[in-house]
C-alpha cells in the first residue's frame, strides 16, 4: 500500500510514522526545518505508549513521489481549495483522499437521501472550489481523536488518543476504508470503520466549536474555559445548540453534553489548535468549525443565538490575524 500525506505536520507525521511502522509505503510532503530534519534523521514520536522512530521517504515535491493508493490530508481545512498542484500528482484513476479535519467536512452531503442530497455549503466549499479539488467521491472522512504537537523539527511528540475514526460518505463499509483501517492498527492506532461517520464528526464538533475559538479570543486553555463559571455555561449553551442543528440533519451524537464536558476536562492545560495557530500568525481554522453550522442553522430553521454570537467575534478576530500575516 502506497500512501502519501500532504501535510506531514504535527498529526500527519505520526499518521505517517505508524504506517511506515506497519510496513506501508510511505511519502512525507513537508516543508521547511521539518522536512530537512525529517529526511536527515527520520521522524521521532515521544509517546506515553511508547517512545519509536520511522525513516519514511520526505520531499516537498508530490511529483517525485507520484500516484499513490491514499492521501492522508493533514493540511487545515481554509488550504484545501489551493491543495490542487499538490494534490494532482498523487492521484491515479482509484485514489482515496482521507481528509483529517475538523469541523464540516465539504463532502457533507455528498451520498444521503432526502431533502439536502447533494447541498454545498458554501462556507466550507465556496463556489465549488474545494470540491474541484477534492472530488467527492475520492474522500474518505477521518475524525482524529489524537493530540499530538510538534516538539521540535523531526520530532512528534503524541499527547494522548490514538482514534482515528473513517468513513465513507455513503455509509458503505469499503474496501478501500478496510485496507486503510487494517494499516493504521497494524501500526498501533485505533482507526475504526463507521457506518455513520456524521455521528462522530458532529460529536467531535460539539467541543471544536467552543472551545477552539473561546481560546483564540481569550487565550485560556481547555482546562481554563472549563474552571471558569460562565465561562463554561457558554460553552455549555454552545455545545446544546450544535446539537440542535445536528438533530435537524438526523444526527444524534450518542454522548451527552456532561461526558463531553468532562472529556474536555481530562485534557488538562492544552491549547487548542486554533490558539496554536494565534499564536504563530497564522490564518484560523474556523470556516469549517463555526460558520458551517450557522449555514446549517440559517438552512435547517435553528436560532443557535450564541454560536451566532462567537462565530462574529472569532470572524474579526480572524480577519485581523489574515491581514497582519498578508
Amino acid at each position: 500500500m502506497k500512501v502519501a500525506v500532504l501535510g506531514a505536520g504535527a498529526i500527519g507525521a505520526y499518521v505517517g510514522a505508524a504506517l511506515h511502522r506497519a510496513g506501508a509505503q510511505v511519502h512525507l510532503i513537508a516543508r521547511g526545518p521539518h522536512l530537512e530534519k525529517i529526511r536527515a534523521d527520520g521522524v521521532r514520536v515521544l509517546s506515553p505508549r511508547g517512545d519509536f522512530e520511522a525513516r519514511p521517504h520526505a520531499t516537498d515535491d508530490p511529483a517525485e513521489v507520484g500516484p499513490v493508493d491514499h492521501v492522508f490530508l493533514g493540511l487545515k481545512a481554509n488550504r484545501y481549495a489551493e491543495a490542487g498542484p499538490m494534490i494532482k500528482p498523487l492521484l491515479h484513476d482509484t485514489t482515496t483522499i482521507i481528509a483529517a479535519q475538523n469541523g464540516i467536512p465539504w463532502w457533507y452531503f455528498h451520498g444521503v437521501p432526502g431533502r439536502y442530497a447533494g447541498y454545498r455549503i458554501n462556507s466550507v466549499d465556496p463556489g465549488g472550489a474545494v470540491s474541484a479539488v477534492l472530488p467527492v467521491e475520492r474522500a474518505i472522512g477521518c475524525v482524529v481523536y489524537a493530540a499530538t504537537e510538534i516538539a521540535s523539527p523531526g520530532v512528534i511528540r503524541h499527547l494522548e488518543g490514538t482514534r482515528f475514526s473513517i468513513g465513507e460518505p455513503t455509509g458503505e463499509i469499503s474496501s478501500r476504508c478496510t485496507e486503510f483501517s487494517e494499516a493504521m492498527i497494524a501500526g498501533g492506532l485505533k482507526c475504526p470503520v463507521e457506518p455513520d461517520l456524521r455521528k462522530d464528526i458532529w460529536l467531535k464538533l460539539m467541543g471544536n466549536i467552543a472551545f477552539n475559538p473561546i481560546s483564540a479570543l481569550t487565550r485560556a486553555t481547555i482546562a481554563g474555559m472549563c474552571r471558569h463559571a460562565d465561562t463554561r455555561e457558554v460553552v455549555i449553551q454552545m455545545m446544546r445548540e450544535t446539537l440542535d442543528v445536528a438533530a435537524r440533519l438526523d444526527s444524534y451524537p450518542e454522548i451527552s453534553i456532561e461526558r463531553r464536558m468532562a472529556g474536555a476536562e481530562r485534557t488538562g492545560e492544552h491549547k487548542t489548535s486554533t490558539l496554536q495557530d494565534l499564536e504563530k500568525g497564522k490564518p484560523l481554522e474556523l470556516d469549517v468549525i463555526l460558520k458551517a453550522v450557522v449555514e446549517l442553522a440559517d438552512l435547517t430553521g435553528a436560532e443557535a443565538p450564541t454560536v451566532r454570537v462567537v462565530s462574529a467575534l472569532a470572524d474579526l478576530l480572524n480577519e485581523q490575524v489574515s491581514a497582519q500575516a498578508s
